[in-house]
């Protein structure tokens, strides 16, 4: 599933150079994660990056955007095919 930013987020910049997808962008007040860009590294890494380096913990799974492994693998390959 697409991961999303918690009210907890600081702002601290760390999560935007991670994303491979540049799913992540600034919204009103915190970051936000683009659900239709997040794949949770899937195609890039094993784990995804943004949670990696997350200083508080603010980065959880989205319950309104469900996606199984391979739905999050074709949504990487859609996204970086031409």
């Amino acid at each position: 599933m697409a991961l999303l930013i918690n009210a907890k987020c600081i702002n601290c910049d760390m999560c935007v150079p991670e994303c491979p997808n540049e799913a992540i962008y600034m919204g009103k007040k915190i970051y936000q994660i683009d659900p239709a860009k997040c794949t949770e590294c899937v195609g890039h890494y094993d784990t995804p990056t943004c949670v990696s380096v997350c200083p508080i913990d603010c980065i959880k799974p989205d319950p309104t955007h469900k996606e199984s492994l391979d739905e999050l693998a074709q949504k990487y390959v859609a996204l970086t095919t031409d």
